[in-house]
């Protein structure tokens, strides 16, 4: 029986999952949490063999949750479901040590095939994204911009552009404050703009041409 976590911030994605899993014979739900540090209090005292996690978490984002889990749970698999763009985000969370990446749109049967892929030791992605990289294809200019993103740009973009600080994203990532500042200034380079309010409004335009 795999023991499965579920991490959202959202009860009634938490609920219909348990839900859907709850005649499973071979998935069982063993917890559900609500933030990025519930995952890392949870596993320090129970056993799991897989965590299902929103990217978008309160307290540890989603990155942030797969850098701890890679460094002192190596044996935990985790996969992201996600209403984020697979395009821009797919990527940077397997290179960040996640073994999966689904878009929430997706139907049960395929949340359970990646469950049971990852469990078998596979990487879950889907087919589109899956042949894109196969081939080296990357047809949207979103998508491009992203994947050149090292994992911890990944990382710092998306908590500014959901309106972090950088005084949190230095206390989120374990970083200092300075580091923060100079993650930001790459940023700015790469999407050549001068500030903030642009910085943040060229990557949301980024994920817009998905």
């Amino acid at each position: 029986m795999i023991k499965l976590l579920i991490a959202d911030n959202h009860p009634i994605t938490r609920k219909g999952l348990e839900v859907l899993f709850s005649a499973s014979s071979n998935i069982k739900i063993v917890a559900s949490v609500d933030n990025g540090e519930a995952i890392l209090e949870y596993i320090k005292k129970n056993p799991v063999d897989i965590i299902l996690t929103e990217a978008d978490l309160p307290k540890l984002n989603g990155l942030t949750v797969l850098r701890y889990l890679k460094n002192d749970y190596p044996d935990v698999k985790t996969i992201i479901l996600s209403a984020q763009p697979e395009e821009v985000y797919a990527v940077n969370a397997i290179k960040a040590g996640a073994h999966g990446y689904i878009h929430k749109s997706v139907n049960v049967i395929t949340i359970n095939e990646a469950i049971l892929k990852v469990n078998d030791g596979g990487i879950y992605l889907s087919n589109d994204l899956t042949q894109q990289l196969a081939f080296g294809n990357r047809v949207n200019k979103g998508g491009s911009f992203y994947k050149k993103l090292s994992t911890r740009e990944a990382e710092v973009l998306k908590l500014l552009t959901i309106g972090r600080k950088n005084k949190e994203i230095s206390k989120e990532l374990n970083i200092n404050e300075k580091t923060v500042s100079t993650y930001k200034a790459r940023l700015m380079r790469k999407l050549k703009v001068t500030n903030l309010v642009d910085l943040v409004s060229q990557a949301k335009l980024n994920e817009s041409m998905l």
